[in-house]
């Protein structure tokens, strides 16, 4: 596989290009360097990828147009206060029209023209190495097409009013970030390298799930766009949630807006969470909350997946959160043409879709006796996997590489698979209310296993079932002296 040299993000696999003419922005900068010259030369281009974007050149089409772009970040030299930020930008070195695809997924034939001196763009940009413009839902890549194939002049204040950038390069923005101060470069090629997370990883850092069931899972998402991990108390849903999210990135550690977390509540409203009034310094300003701010940065960086998990996501009311954003959440409304204007609007007209490059990973707890059934308006926007405890051969290699022996391990496993056995025969509980492998899963080598399993029944398992049988204090007591016998 041959790696190019701009900053390389994963971007969302299975898009479908619109009908009519279609606009790519696509990299030229290959291990041996930059490959423009021989582009224009052999009137081609090619994917310097083997086993990524061969779906998308597979889709380029006679007719369609196409340019050569650098992406890189800049602090200096821009053309607006930036405030001592990183600032996106891409350079355009030449544009052309496809003129046939060889069908292979590597190589179209284009009749190029070099932009010379090259083109610089900021602000919304494409770091994928084949982008397609979205022409037909943003009016932001409108304006890169124009600036691309029109020889029109960005209007960089237009892009500066955006939400996203405005509080980007606000005067009162915080400071940088550990990441972001990692992230921060200053030219074409000088910036860090981004450390890829898959699948495999999820497994090696304590999944375990077989690679195929989390593969389905990273699929679901990717078609469906939201879903559910659904399951007992300590199934890890909360910790899958963020490695599926981290995974679908393609990043280890994911630029603070690709990925963000909000954990609903009961108290939690519309106005917290999509848009509403709040104090400022002139009073009441419609303010937007986590929700449009998450949509506002997906569409500034439009080829590359971001991700919002919502944490107990029955724990509020979603159909009142949500308001009429709900319907905006269904895959197949993610789009301009299905925009629709909110109940508060901070301008005539304003009208708001959700793009299909943000992906939303819910949990919720199914033994939680206090939550009404999920709206089903929700669940049929949503995918829903159910997680279970699994006390598989992938946990027992996991605890006997953190100092538990074989015979300690096969005891704890039985006894909770029996404890398991009797909360879910319980007319009362049922499965749902089993326990999950969470709980007595080390994240640390153990010096003494059995004193660590005792306080995990002391202090987690105990109040846990304390709680089950709260009516029957008899049972609990019993459950507990099960567990802790002999140890």
């Amino acid at each position: 596989m041959l790696k190019g040299d701009e900053v390389e993000d994963q971007a969302p696999e299975g898009a479908i290009v619109a009908e009519g003419v279609n606009y790519w922005f696509v990299g030229a900068a290959w291990n041996e360097g930059d490959q423009t010259p021989r582009f224009l030369a052999d009137r081609i281009w090619q994917n310097g990828y083997d086993d990524k974007f061969s779906h998308l050149v597979r889709q380029m089409k006679q007719g369609d147009r196409i340019a050569i772009k650098a992406a890189y970040t800049r602090k200096h030299d821009v053309p607006f206060e930036n405030r001592g930020r990183t600032v996106s930008a891409m350079r355009i070195k030449a544009v052309g029209t496809i003129t046939g695809n060889r069908g292979d997924g590597e190589t179209v034939d284009v009749a190029w023209e070099e932009v010379d001196p090259p083109r610089e763009w900021f602000l919304y940009t494409y770091r994928t190495t084949v982008a397609r413009a979205r022409f037909e839902d943003d009016d932001m890549a409108r304006q890169l097409v124009a600036f691309t194939f029109e020889g029109k002049d960005q209007d960089i204040a237009r892009f500066l009013v955006n939400p996203y950038w405005a509080e980007k390069f606000a005067e009162d923005t915080e400071p940088l970030t550990v990441i972001e101060e990692e992230e921060q470069s200053d030219g074409e090629t000088n910036a860090p390298p981004v450390e890829p997370y898959g699948i495999a990883d999820i497994i090696a850092e304590g999944g375990f799930l077989p690679h195929s069931v989390l593969t389905k899972m990273i699929a679901r998402l990717e078609s469906k766009k939201n879903l559910i991990l659904q399951g007992a108390p300590g199934t890890g849903k909360t910790w899958l949630a963020k490695r599926l999210g981290k995974a679908l990135i393609g990043r280890r550690t994911p630029k603070p807006e690709q990925l963000r977390s909000v954990q609903f509540h009961p108290s939690l409203s519309y106005e917290d969470f999509v848009r509403g009034y709040r104090p400022s310094s002139n009073g009441l300003a419609i303010t937007d909350g986590v929700f449009l701010q998450v949509v506002e940065a997906a569409r500034a960086q439009p080829d590359i997946a971001h991700v919002l998990i919502i944490e107990e996501i029955n724990r509020g009311n979603p159909a009142q959160v949500f308001g009429e954003m709900l319907t905006l959440l269904e895959s197949t409304k993610r789009s301009r043409a299905d925009a629709i204007e909110l109940a508060y609007r901070k301008q005539p007209g304003e009208r708001v879709h959700v793009p299909d490059n943000l992906y939303i990973i819910g949990t919720m707890n199914v033994a939680d006796r206090s939550l009404a059934l999920v709206d089903l308006a929700l669940r049929r926007r949503f995918a829903f996997v159910s997680l279970e405890p699994m006390l598989n051969d992938y946990w027992v290699a996991w605890c006997a590489d953190r100092g538990l022996d074989g015979d300690m391990v096969d005891l704890i496993r039985a006894r909770l698979m029996a404890l398991n056995d009797e909360i879910s025969a319980d007319r009362t509980l049922g499965p749902q209310f089993r326990v999950g492998h969470s709980y007595i899963t080390p994240t640390e080598p153990l010096d003494d296993p059995k004193a660590w399993f005792r306080d995990v029944i002391e202090t987690e398992i105990g109040p846990l079932l304390d709680e089950y049988w709260f009516d029957a204090p008899e049972r609990a007591t019993e459950a507990v002296t099960r567990l802790r016998d002999g140890f």
